[in-house]
């Protein structure tokens, strides 16, 4: 049972706040790494030799490097209004985290009610024992409260007075509570595997439906021994997209916090923590690329084709102009490509280019939609894309080109073959 609070708030026992995991439903690190790779993602190669010279060397150099919005993070409304009674009865409030200083300090500016804050800098990461050391230091043990997440808190929990819970991790209730001291439980996760469902898209696996085209056109559905490697191929495309699909999200965490619906996926609104996203994306790939393990050495290739265009539009290409469109349209087709790699079967001419001017046609109604939102919200330019809300019509008038070019492409496969038997 919790312990009762009584006069608590009004003993003067000074409240320590975690960050991460606590304070935010997200990780600083994690999202300073990825904002980092955004920049620039060869710094991915920088990231082993900061950290063989410590945590707290890593930090630092991720911080001198990257930014964070903390206006936009997901803090959590309940440990908000527990922190607001303590200040108004009267108790001083500390943030105590490992993550860097420099953030540190801008979330306590933007939320405006620490009066210290305790923080990793470039000597010293402030994690487990060395935040219990700091903090029984400075007030003694059982001289404050503390509000945590994580197992590495329960060293802090048997040196505090009394011991917060907020979003607790698996198994850490229950060792805090056998320490005797929880005062209070403040958990407002939802349960289940739906949060994970929608961070993979999994309604998107539609799109994979594409690699049925090929063995479709060619009348071989029937066939069963084909029938199941097209299956295989949208179970590996499924895999990579979603693995791509975590990674795009990560990388756009400010973009889509900004945005009216986007900000609802689960990274951006703190549903999921982006460590275990960070997690899935290379445990996908390699499940997708088992999977072609059973197929032809050809699809293989093609996938990994898609992949290196994907991480590319998601790091660079979304950004430039039209070069998106095309790239979109492109990896479409390159799903209808995959299709035809795993069945052994040629895809004609005709087919490659209905698919490129068809998806082509989609992803210029996609922008111009993107752009009538942003219109809608008096805003001029679309965030973290580079079109502008007058580019309306130019991409209106493309994307109807488009769609008649394709349909135009199918009328011409019937009449050319037909002329040159003639001739």
């Amino acid at each position: 049972m919790e312990i009762p609070l009584e006069n608590d708030l009004e003993n003067g026992t000074p409240l320590c706040i975690d960050l991460d995991g606590s304070l935010i439903k997200s990780d600083i690190l994690i999202e300073s790494v990825f904002a980092l790779l955004k920049k620039n993602f060869l710094y991915i190669f920088l990231l082993p030799v900061w950290l063989s010279r410590g945590k707290a060397y890593l930090k630092d150099q991720i911080a001198q490097r990257a930014e964070v919005d903390v206006t936009l993070l997901p803090y959590n409304e309940g440990l908000l209004g527990y922190i607001s009674a303590a200040r108004d009865a009267g108790r001083e409030v500390i943030l105590a985290t490992a993550s860097h200083r420099k953030y540190a300090e801008q979330i306590a500016t933007h939320l405006g009610f620490f009066s210290a804050i305790i923080a990793t800098d470039a000597t010293q990461n402030v994690s487990g024992h060395t935040k219990a050391r700091l903090l029984t230091e400075r007030f003694g043990e059982g001289g404050f409260d503390y509000a945590g997440n994580a197992p590495i808190d329960l060293e802090i929990w048997r040196k505090s007075r009394r011991a917060v819970l907020v979003n607790p991790e698996r198994g850490v209730e229950t060792a805090a509570r056998a320490l005797g001291n929880v005062e209070k439980v403040i958990d407002d996760r939802r349960g289940g595997i739906g949060p994970y469902i929608k961070a993979i898209r999994a309604h998107q696996w539609l799109k994979n439906l594409l690699v049925f085209v090929p063995l479709l056109a060619a009348h071989r559905l029937s066939e069963w021994n084909l029938f199941v490697d097209a299956c295989l191929a949208f179970i590996a495309f499924s895999l990579c997209a979603s693995s791509v699909y975590l990674l795009n999200d990560l990388l756009d965490l400010p973009a889509d916090r900004a945005h009216p619906r986007k900000r609802l996926r689960p990274f951006a609104a703190g549903t999921i923590r982006p460590m275990y996203g960070a997690a899935l994306i290379p445990t996908l790939l390699l499940a997708s690329i088992l999977v072609c393990l059973a197929l032809p050495g050809l699809f293989f290739v093609v996938l990994m084709v898609y992949y290196a265009f994907t991480v590319a539009y998601s790091f660079y290409l979304k950004r430039v102009v039209l070069v998106d469109v095309l790239v979109l349209a492109g990896l479409y087709t390159l799903r209808v490509i995959g299709g035809a790699a795993a069945v052994l079967v040629e895809p004609s001419f005709w087919l490659l280019a209905l698919s490129m001017f068809m998806f082509m046609s989609l992803a210029l109604v996609k922008r111009s939609a993107e752009l009538y939102v942003q219109r809608a919200r008096d805003e001029k330019t679309a965030a973290g894309r580079g079109y502008r809300v007058t580019d309306m019509e130019y991409l209106h008038s493309m994307g109807t080109a488009s769609g008649y070019l394709a349909v135009c492409n199918r009328s011409l496969s019937d009449v050319l073959p037909s002329r040159a038997s003639r001739a």
